[in-house]
């Protein structure tokens, strides 16, 4: 039985947001609101997409886990619960600097693509043009 390898998402969205917020900074989910089990406000969804502040003094109770994160936070005064499955977190991101990660899209079974091997490329880039390969030379 070949070994699946865990999602790298969840580990480097929970570095990314310390990283943020050691550092000051404001980090903010980017969700894709199209994926089944997410629990976000429908009226804030744009482009079937939601961008969420996720700074613990916006939120309370955040959890992030392997499988999703959870929190609760208000919209307009109104409390709500978020549940975003791990695979519906398209990015995090600082708000005051825009630094941050976007991740690749999954499947519907949650894996990543595959990268293309070495070699793959349709188009290969040309060597550089130039004169050939520099040389040294003792200089007295």
């Amino acid at each position: 039985m070949p070994h699946q390898d865990i999602s790298q998402r969840p580990y480097l969205v929970r570095a990314l947001h310390e990283w943020m917020t050691d550092n000051g900074k404001t980090p903010h989910l980017v969700l894709d609101a199209t994926v089944s089990g997410l629990q976000v406000p429908p009226e804030h969804i744009q482009d079937g997409k939601i961008v969420l502040n996720c700074s613990y003094s916006a939120t309370r109770n955040l959890v992030l886990g392997n499988d999703d994160i959870e929190f609760e936070t208000r919209f307009n005064g109104k409390a709500h619960l978020i549940r975003a499955p791990m695979e519906s977190v398209l990015g995090i991101y600082a708000r005051e600097t825009g630094e941050g990660m976007l991740f690749a899209e999954q499947d519907a079974e949650g894996n990543q693509p595959t990268p293309p091997a070495a070699g793959d490329d349709d188009n290969p880039e040309p060597p550089p043009a130039g004169p050939g390969r520099a040389r040294l030379r003792i200089v007295k």
